[in-house]
């Protein structure tokens, strides 16, 4: 009977010392920053216009994000011979993590008075932009950092 009790508490120190490294390993990523990617098709004769609201309002809008530490960094790409319902830019916008509805609904009130608008305004402002382009849809991703 001892022995088989022996046997018993070996098997199960054996199994505990087999399982233990599986659960102690660390995942080899770790999760890393917010990118948006919004598909924009420019209207045809429009595309001067826009790239003007990108490299002013807009801009002004992603270095603010920066300067408040909530955008690590922003580009506008452009997409070589973009076959019918594809975007002709992709608006791509890298976030230092998720924000909250709070941390948001900050940010965009520093925005409007930064730009003189309140929320009707801007919902104004960008109703007035469907005249120069199309949205296509966005898409959020996160980076993850391999270890």
């Amino acid at each position: 009977m001892k022995t088989m009790k022996s046997l018993f508490v070996g098997a199960a120190m054996i199994a505990a010392t087999l399982a233990t490294p599986a659960m102690a390993q660390e995942s080899s990523y770790k999760p890393g920053t917010v990118w948006e990617a919004s598909r924009i098709d420019v209207l045809p004769g429009q595309f001067e216009n826009y790239m003007d609201y990108l490299s002013t309002t807009w801009k002004k809008i992603q270095e603010m994000g920066k300067a408040e530490g909530v955008v690590v960094e922003y580009h506008v790409l452009q997409t070589n011979n973009p076959r019918a319902g594809e975007p002709n830019l992709i608006l791509i916008v890298e976030y230092k993590d998720y924000q909250t509805t709070a941390q948001q609904e900050a940010m965009q009130k520093k925005v409007n008075a930064a730009l003189g608008q309140d929320n009707r305004k801007a919902a104004d402002a960008g109703g007035e932009r469907t005249k120069m382009r199309e949205q296509l849809g966005s898409t959020e991703y996160q980076e993850l950092i391999l270890k």
